[in-house]
């Protein structure tokens, strides 16, 4: 496990009680810090890490851009998010509050 992060454990997905498709998380890229926190967790493998690409990093602000150059750019990509069942378990996992629930 990475320094500074959380213990996490991986979900009963009899918790997440929506369908999937009814909601998306959305990922704050100012305050990601790729710690995979929400990828451990998240029982329908909606989550990846990656890195950020060159184009998006322009429309990080200061703070953003400092994150990502610390952590080498590696954050949290909602890769299968019509997986998304809406349990919430990313939201609460993630350390920097960079998740959201969007309602599709």
């Amino acid at each position: 496990m990475p320094w500074g992060s959380a213990a996490v454990t991986p979900a009963d997905p009899t918790q997440c009680k929506q369908e999937p498709g009814r909601f998306v998380p959305v990922i704050n890229r100012n305050r990601c810090e790729g710690k995979q926190d929400c990828v451990d967790i998240c029982p329908y493998n909606v989550f990846e890490m990656g890195t950020l690409p060159k184009d998006q990093r322009g429309g990080l602000n200061l703070q953003g851009r400092i994150k990502g150059f610390i952590h080498s750019w590696q954050q949290a990509f909602a890769v299968n998010a019509e997986a998304c069942h809406a349990c919430g378990l990313c939201v609460a996992a993630c350390p920097e509050k960079a998740i959201t629930l969007s309602r599709v």
